[in-house]
């Protein structure tokens, strides 16, 4: 790639990958979807720090139950204003009292041999690089998990129009005649239904649910590659080679597997990375329309659905970060679809 950028888009799409994948394992809050709530600290700006009081030491799991589904929730956590340690007795200043039990302050008595295994276990300092929301949730957590969310749904939608596009395009290029038509009709139909309304419509036949928006996205991006498909096999199915594969008695699914499929990958991985970009947004529309993802699971689209109404009231980071993620995520996907078109 002799484009400079390129190269930097594919380092960031790998950091952002990564984070996805790792999940729980790099994120501030790392309870299940980041839904650690402390309306104690609500709306506070990008870099606001504090200290939180566990009355409980975290459960340990593993690292591979940890990047998948986080720590348990724990609602025992206190955020202070301060705390300071008085002889045998650590003072905790609650930042808000009303949410403390009505208590200011917070005395636990601690024998000084054990002061210092107590404050690691259970005092810690958080810093909310990106704020907090509403329900005073980590913004950077949040944005994170939804990051899996994005790319998951692109990668699953990805993999079913593939199965799909490919297998109906190579039978409609191959085979022609009343195979073909018949394809070509499908295809024509759902070309020109309106792909949102038909994406809602097949998540209301499948119901609402995370797997079930996977499956619907996928289920509408199988077109363009059967299309695409369809014409390169066209294509190819008349060079000399097939002809000899045909006059030597090769099957049907030999032809199609080693004579025609490697050379077609090139149009295809074009298009997938187009569509991979495509089911990004989809899906960041639907849950901005509350028919995504249902809470507490963040989504990109869905933040900025709970959030917009913060550009006029003074906490526009809300709906920003999310926003400018999902528009560097998507152009990056572009550029990329646009050098593999050059070079492919």
């Amino acid at each position: 790639m002799k484009d400079p950028s390129s190269k930097w888009i594919i380092v960031y799409l790998v950091i952002i990958s990564l984070l996805a994948v790792l999940g729980y394992s790099v994120i501030p809050d790392s309870s299940a979807f980041a839904n650690n709530q402390h309306l104690e600290i609500r709306l506070k700006e990008p870099g606001y720090s504090c200290y939180f009081y566990r009355e409980k030491v975290p459960t340990k799991t593993s690292f591979f139950k940890t990047i998948a589904f986080g720590h348990p929730f724990s609602p025992s956590e206190i955020a202070l204003k301060n705390w300071i340690l008085s002889g045998d007795s650590l003072l905790l200043y609650v930042i808000d009292p009303l949410l403390a039990n009505n208590r200011e302050m917070i005395a636990i008595n601690i024998e000084a041999k054990h002061q210092e295994e107590f404050q690691e276990a259970h005092m810690e300092r958080k810093i909310f690089y990106l704020g907090t929301d509403r329900f005073g949730r980590d913004v950077l957590s949040r944005m994170i998990i939804g990051l899996r969310i994005s790319l998951s749904v692109g990668i699953i939608a990805i993999i079913i129009s593939l199965i799909i596009g490919l297998s109906l395009g190579l039978m409609a290029g191959y085979f022609g005649g009343w195979v073909d038509r018949f394809i070509m009709w499908l295809i024509n139909v759902i070309w020109s239904l309106p792909s949102l309304l038909l994406i809602i419509a097949i998540s209301f036949a499948l119901g609402k649910g995370f797997w079930q928006m996977f499956l619907a996205i996928g289920l509408s991006m199988w077109v363009e590659v059967a299309r695409v498909v369809r014409g390169q096999v066209l294509s190819i199915k008349q060079n000399e080679y097939i002809e000899a594969a045909r006059a030597l008695a090769y099957s049907h699914l030999r032809i199609i597997t080693k004579h025609i499929l490697p050379n077609i990958w090139g149009p295809v991985i074009v298009i997938s990375a187009a569509n991979f970009s495509t089911a990004i947004l989809v899906e960041a529309g639907l849950s901005f329309l509350g028919l995504g993802v249902a809470p507490p699971i963040p989504s990109l689209g869905g933040m900025i659905r709970e959030s917009y109404m913060g550009i006029f009231f003074g906490s526009p980071w809300l709906s920003l970060f999310p926003g400018l993620l999902i528009i560097s995520i998507v152009y990056s996907l572009m550029i990329i679809g646009r050098v593999l078109k050059k070079y492919l």
